[in-house]
């Protein structure tokens, strides 16, 4: 007997999605990130009932883009589990729950966040824009939850620091990280439901604890503007308690 997994089930609900929804919104983000897979609708009900204890890494950084949330709060396995292997000598969709494969104790643990190459956790976004229709200049916040895989992150803006949800993605490399973003203001704001996006270039201080640079991206009139951009470490707990603690709006 496997128990369901009713965190990763009460997620995609939440996203308002069905199960072919979802596995589709997985095969997308797959594709973005040119590491395309093959989810579908079975997958995702071999997920939800725990049949599958964790993902491989190719779904597990689709999950991760999807739903904004890392792994470890998606009711997955954070062990590493045996895959089992068919009959016919290939390996399954994902892996079977067969139990954790005990390391040696040679084994170096995971560097924490913030050090050079390791960026998980939660920053404090910060960026500046000019307003051409109120005339003066504003700043945006957002806390947001760093995921990592290699050279790839993946930053989603936590849904109670503010209405208008903010995404990236990016690639390290050395201190420069380079990507995209993409802004989806509220519906009731000043900029009624406007989508904003354009790219991103940010360096990472010795510390590896601060990002700073510049966006550019479009007006409302279609020009091109820019301004300063940064991202500040706050923690590097990424659990469902540590997000928790973020989820609400920056101080100003």
């Amino acid at each position: 007997m496997t128990d369901p997994n009713s965190a990763l089930r009460a997620v995609r609900t939440s996203l308002l999605m069905s199960q072919d929804e979802f596995a589709r919104a997985i095969r997308d983000a797959g594709d973005r990130a040119g590491v395309p897979n093959d989810a579908n609708k079975r997958l995702v009900q071999r997920w939800e009932a725990g049949v599958i204890a964790a993902p491989r890494p190719v779904y597990a950084r689709a999950l991760e883009v999807v739903t904004g949330l890392p792994i470890a709060s998606l009711g997955f396995s954070v062990s590493v589990p045996q895959a089992r292997v068919s009959g016919d000598g290939r390996g399954g969709h994902d892996l079977e729950p067969a139990g954790p494969v005990a390391t040696s104790a040679s084994t170096s643990p995971a560097p924490q966040a913030g050090l050079r190459g390791n960026y998980a956790g939660v920053w404090l976004s910060r960026y500046e824009y000019f307003s051409s229709g109120r005339d003066a200049s504003l700043v945006g916040l957002h806390y947001v939850v760093v995921l990592q895989h290699g050279d790839r992150l993946t930053v989603r803006s936590l849904p109670g620091s503010s209405d208008s949800p903010l995404t990236m993605d990016l690639t390290v490399d050395g201190n420069v990280v380079t990507g995209t973003w993409v802004e989806q203001t509220a519906a009731e704001s000043y900029y009624r439901g406007a989508r904003y996006h354009g790219a991103i270039q940010l360096l990472v201080e010795p510390t590896g604890h601060r990002m700073a640079g510049k966006w550019v991206g479009f007006g409302r009139e279609m020009d091109v503007n820019t301004g300063p951009w940064e991202l500040v470490l706050q923690s590097a707990d990424s659990t469902k308690a540590g997000l928790d603690r973020y989820n609400h709006r920056p101080p100003a």
